[in-house]
């Protein structure tokens, strides 16, 4: 349980400090921060997914355990940890999109 809430938390703050972080180096260029701080919120998604699951190939082990050897529990382990940290990813552009007022398509 408390590595589904880890997940959440991880793709939560990629997202936001990504975006944080890139509007201020936008800002020092002397482009629009809260565009960039948007556009960073959507792009930086797919990140933090794969930051979130660890960004190793351990997920696709335990998809082919999970097919090949019969381990169901390790497949529905790891679309519940996707699952979480596309909850924080969203949660996230959510966060991004009431400070800057923009709209998100969905």
């Amino acid at each position: 349980m408390s590595l589904f809430i880890l997940s959440y938390f991880i793709a939560l703050g990629v997202i936001i400090g990504g975006s944080f972080v890139g509007a201020f180096g936008a800002f020092l260029i002397k482009k629009p921060p809260l565009y960039y701080m948007y556009t960073l919120s959507s792009n930086l998604r797919i990140w933090a997914l794969v930051a979130a699951i660890g960004g190793t190939f351990d997920t696709f082990y335990s998809f082919e355990r999970g097919i090949f050897e019969g381990a169901t529990k390790d497949v529905v382990k790891q679309i519940l940890f996707i699952l979480s940290a596309m909850g924080g990813a969203q949660t996230g552009a959510l966060i991004i999109k009431w400070f800057t007022q923009e709209y998100i398509h969905s």
